[in-house]
């Protein structure tokens, strides 16, 4: 799925479109303000969010999507370079009010194709045992679980996931 072709009703109406934008853009503002605010939540005190520097989400190695409908932000991700092979996915989340409609699902279908374009094979990610409902979409899109830990130490218990992804198309 392009970032630009996006661009879905579903059933409960009105279109989501995702593209790319900045850390530092407005629109990514409600995606890192409620991603925080939830974190604090099930975790407390938490400094994932302040752990990699914005330029790391920034093109070439790097990316953020954001999902909007009707000029609202109510999905995103990112992805981030972790070797030359492989992107570390960041920052997916959805509003609360929002989840269950399978928005989550296409950010992350975008993602991976951006990833993808960009030349990576592989995607890794962790998530928090506090969000089963994250570790329930990573297995249902294909993600293998790597264990507890397997990406290093961390101040919260995750479990780490990977997902080899499919070539790279002709340009």
């Amino acid at each position: 799925m392009s970032v630009d072709a996006a661009c879905q009703a579903d059933r409960h109406g009105g279109a989501l479109g995702i593209r790319a934008v900045a850390m530092s853009d407005p629109a990514a503002r409600p995606l890192l303000d409620a991603l925080g605010e939830e974190y604090q939540r099930r975790y407390g005190g938490n400094t994932e969010l302040s752990r990699f520097p914005d330029s790391d989400f920034a093109p070439p190695d790097g990316c953020l999507l954001i999902a909007e409908r009707d000029g609202r932000t109510v999905a995103g991700g990112a992805f981030r370079r972790w070797d030359a092979d492989t992107a570390e996915l960041k920052r997916v989340w959805t509003a609360a009010d929002q989840r269950r409609r399978g928005h989550a699902r296409r950010v992350l279908a975008a993602l991976e194709a951006e990833a993808v374009r960009r030349g990576y094979r592989r995607l890794v990610l962790n998530t928090g045992l506090r969000q089963p409902e994250a570790v329930g979409l990573y297995e249902a899109t294909g993600y293998e679980a790597l264990g507890e830990g397997a990406l290093g130490e961390l101040s919260y218990p995750y479990v780490a996931f990977a997902k080899l992804l499919p070539g790279r198309p002709a340009d």
